[in-house]
């Protein structure tokens, strides 16, 4: 009985998470919504109240609420392009997360990470796989840095991973330009030398998928991004080192005198976090979506601070955050098919923003659920019963352990 109750609620606090991050969504695009009725007020020249609402309606906020759906298959071939790199920063930071740590330079291990994939590509001849795990290997060496500084030196990440992103692009920078005559790069165009054309076997195999969305960016990236969110999530949640990681994570001083070695789990939590967005940054060139632009690449890519949306709506869960990571790639699609004579495709970044902003509301809307979800099962044993339950002060027993409270009851049991 006792091991049932312990599941529902642990059960409760996850349906909990996903509720809160659903109450952050619907905020968000009522937000949203309200940005472009303004917007259309102040261009409105004059025009009633209901053009003013139809016209946010219809040439802004429907092509949000559709994103890739609003001109299929091309535009929705383009949001699972642009997800599977997306969902790589995602689970990068969300990584981090876990072991108490804030990623914020996964915007400069995907730097680092695409630089390997194109020194791969067009410097080795390199197939698409071996490309993959040079952007992997940079990527990690890149997050390892700030790792080391915080387990031996107690430097806080945010700080050296911030320094480390600008380090890391003008880097990249500087390399690929080589004065103009670097040997990546294509001064005819300004940018690196087209992977597509010029070296076919170092794309991503679409294996078909580019047909049907009529897009040739389309390759399996999506598969493999997932495979790898599916595998992340089992070494979290049912592997030794997920449970020091998280340990780590909750208390990194009870996690040492439990005998758990947080300099070793510290480093390699950012080692792997870097791998990962590293890896991402792989399947986004390999795939052809893009080249880089060693001239006009002044700012770190948005993608790897999109990953901290994408985390914390995903509430650092590897499985959630593909489902977090398609959810912005498709306002941000959205956003890009949205009538630029009315409004700027900017819009679905400032929708992206506030969901960010209300995700730090997300244990307060967890609390809440979870202390409505506490009083309906009080009302059912009362009816059931007949008795008064003990007072719980709105409070569910265990709540602030749901993580760590599955597996503490399976030792238990063991």
């Amino acid at each position: 009985m006792k091991k049932k109750n312990g599941s529902r609620l642990l059960g409760g606090g996850r349906l909990a998470s996903i509720g809160a991050s659903f109450i952050s969504i619907i905020i968000g695009l009522l937000f949203g919504f309200l940005f472009l009725i303004l917007l259309s007020l102040f261009n409105s020249g004059g025009d009633g109240f209901s053009s003013i609402i139809s016209n946010a309606w219809k040439f802004g906020f429907k092509q949000i609420l559709m994103g890739g759906f609003y001109l299929p298959p091309i535009s929705l071939g383009q949001e699972i392009a642009a997800t599977a790199p997306l969902i790589m920063t995602g689970l990068s930071v969300g990584f981090a997360f876990k072991a108490g740590l804030f990623n914020i330079g996964a915007a400069g291990q995907y730097t680092l990470g695409a630089f390997g994939a194109l020194y791969c590509a067009i410097v080795l001849g390199l197939p698409w796989w071996a490309c993959l795990i040079g952007a992997t290997l940079f990527g990690a060496l890149w997050g390892a840095i700030p790792g080391i500084f915080k387990a031996y030196l107690n430097i806080h990440e945010v700080i050296s991973s911030i320094m480390f992103n600008w380090i890391g692009l003008y880097a990249v920078n500087t390399i690929m330009y080589g004065g103009g005559a670097g040997v990546m790069y294509d001064s005819s165009k300004t940018k690196v030398w087209d992977l597509r054309s010029l070296f076919p076997a170092s794309v991503i195999p679409d294996l078909g998928i580019a047909a049907l969305f009529k897009n040739r960016s389309t390759t399996i990236a999506i598969f493999l991004a997932i495979v790898i969110a599916i595998i992340i999530y089992i070494i979290i949640d049912k592997t030794t080192f997920g449970y020091e990681l998280k340990a780590c994570g909750y208390n990194k001083n009870a996690a040492k005198y439990a005998g758990i070695n947080e300099k070793k789990t510290i480093i390699l939590s950012m080692i792997i976090a870097g791998a990962l967005a590293g890896f991402g940054a792989g399947l986004y060139y390999l795939s052809g979506i893009a080249e880089w632009k060693p001239l006009e690449s002044t700012a770190l890519p948005a993608i790897g601070f999109n990953g901290i949306a994408v985390a914390l709506l995903a509430s650092s869960n590897p499985i959630g955050v593909i489902f977090s990571a398609l959810f912005i790639s498709h306002i941000t699609t959205g956003g890009s098919l949205m009538n630029s004579q009315y409004f700027p495709p900017e819009v679905a970044d400032i929708i992206s923003g506030i969901i960010i902003y209300l995700c730090a509301f997300s244990p307060f809307f967890k609390q809440m659920l979870m202390k409505l979800g506490s009083q309906r099962r009080a009302a059912e044993l009362v009816d059931s019963t007949g008795e008064e339950p003990p007072p719980t002060n709105g409070s569910v027993p265990g709540a602030g352990i749901l993580e760590l409270g599955e597996t503490a009851e399976k030792g238990a049991d063991q």
